[in-house]
C-alpha cells in the first residue's frame, strides 16, 4: 500500500471545509493531517473532529506546534488575502508547499486545464478565484484560436454560499481574477465582476465570459470552448454550458469595436454562459463556486505530489 501524502487545511470556512470533505472523500494520494482555524466554534472544526481529524483553533500558529505538522509537506490556505500574507512567512521558512485559495496572489496562478503543468515545483501557488476557475478556460479556449483583444468575466453566486473570507476580499477578487484573465486567459486585457445574488431559494452558480476578438471562423471558436468544457468536467462533473456560445458581429463605429487594435475591420464578440452545479461534499449544490475552487486545488495539489514522488524515485 502506498503512503499517502500528508497535507493541511487553514481555514475552517465555507472554502476550508468542503476541501477536507473532498480529500477524505475523493483523494487516493492525499491524507489530510490537521485542520487550523481561528474559531474554536466553527462548524469546520466540529466536523473534522468528527472525521478524526487533528485540529486547532489558533491559527497557523497553533498548526506549526502540532505533532501532525511534522509529516505535512502541503498546505492549502483557505482563508483571506491578508491573512495568507502571513501565512506565507510562518510556513515559507519551514519548507512547506502552500496552495493558496485566496486572492492574495503570492505565487504563481494555477487554472488546471490551461497551466495545470507549468507550477508542480513551485512553493506556493495561487489557484486565482472560482470566478476565475470557471471563466479562465473559457478564456483560454477561444483565445486558442483567435487572440483575445478583451476578456470580461461575470460570476453569480449564492449570497448563503459566501463566506466572512470570500466578502472581505471582494476588490481583491476582481483584481485578481482580471490579472489571471490577461496572464492564464491570454487576453490583452481582462476585466471581472462578481454578484453577491441574496435569492431564494438560492440560484446555482453563473459565469459569463465575454470576449472580443478579430473576425474568425466561429465554428471554430465553438469547437475550442467545447473541449475545454469537457476537461473541466473531468474534475468539476457540475460545470457544463448553459446554452449554445452566442456570436456577435462587433462594427467600426460600434463602442464595443473601440477594444479591438487600432486597424481592426470587423470584430467578434464571443458571450459564454455556464452553470456550475456543486457536489454538495458540505454546502448544497448551488455552491458551485466552493465546488470549482476546491476541486481545482485538490488536483493541483494531487498533480505537484505526483510529480514531486516522480523526481525523488530518480
Amino acid at each position: 500500500m502506498s503512503v499517502r501524502t500528508q497535507v493541511a487545511v487553514i481555514g475552517s470556512g465555507n472554502i476550508g471545509t468542503d476541501l477536507m470533505i473532498k480529500i477524505l472523500r475523493l483523494s487516493e494520494t492525499l491524507e489530510i493531517a490537521a485542520m487550523a482555524g481561528i474559531d474554536p466554534d466553527s462548524d469546520g472544526l466540529a466536523r473534522a473532529r468528527r472525521f478524526k481529524v487533528a485540529t486547532t483553533h489558533e491559527g497557523v500558529e497553533g498548526l506549526v506546534r502540532m505533532a501532525e505538522f511534522a509529516d505535512v509537506e502541503y498546505v492549502f490556505d483557505a482563508t483571506s488575502a491578508g491573512a495568507h500574507r502571513h501565512h506565507e512567512d510562518v510556513l515559507r521558512p519551514l519548507g512547506r508547499t502552500l496552495i493558496d485559495l485566496t486572492p492574495a496572489a503570492i505565487g504563481p496562478y494555477v487554472v488546471p486545464p490551461v497551466n495545470g503543468d507549468a507550477h508542480l515545483t513551485a512553493p506556493n501557488v495561487n489557484m486565482v478565484t472560482c470566478g476565475g476557475q470557471a471563466t479562465i478556460p473559457v478564456v483560454a479556449a477561444v483565445n486558442a484560436v483567435a487572440p483575445v483583444h478583451y476578456g470580461e468575466i461575470v460570476a453569480s453566486i449564492s449570497s448563503r454560499s459566501a463566506g466572512p473570507g470570500t466578502r472581505a476580499n471582494i476588490d481583491e477578487f476582481t483584481e485578481t481574477t482580471a490579472s489571471a484573465i490577461e496572464q492564464v486567459g491570454g487576453a490583452s486585457h481582462g476585466k471581472a465582476i462578481i454578484v453577491l445574488n441574496p435569492a431564494e431559494p438560492p440560484l446555482i452558480m453563473r459565469d459569463t465570459v465575454h470576449c472580443v476578438v478579430s473576425a474568425c471562423a466561429e465554428e471554430t471558436v465553438t469547437a475550442s470552448v467545447e473541449e475545454m468544457v469537457g476537461r473541466v468536467q473531468a474534475y468539476v462533473p457540475g460545470y457544463r454550458l448553459k446554452q449554445k456560445v452566442q456570436y456577435e458581429t462587433v462594427r467600426p463605429g460600434d463602442p464595443l469595436h473601440a477594444l479591438a487594435p487600432a486597424g481592426t475591420g470587423e470584430a467578434l464578440k464571443v458571450s459564454v454562459f455556464l452553470e456550475v452545479e456543486g457536489a454538495a461534499h458540505y454546502l448544497p449544490a448551488y455552491a458551485g463556486n466552493l465546488d470549482i475552487m476546491t476541486s481545482a486545488a485538490l488536483r493541483t495539489a494531487e498533480r505537484m505530489a505526483a510529480q514531486h514522488a516522480t523526481e525523488a524515485a530518480k
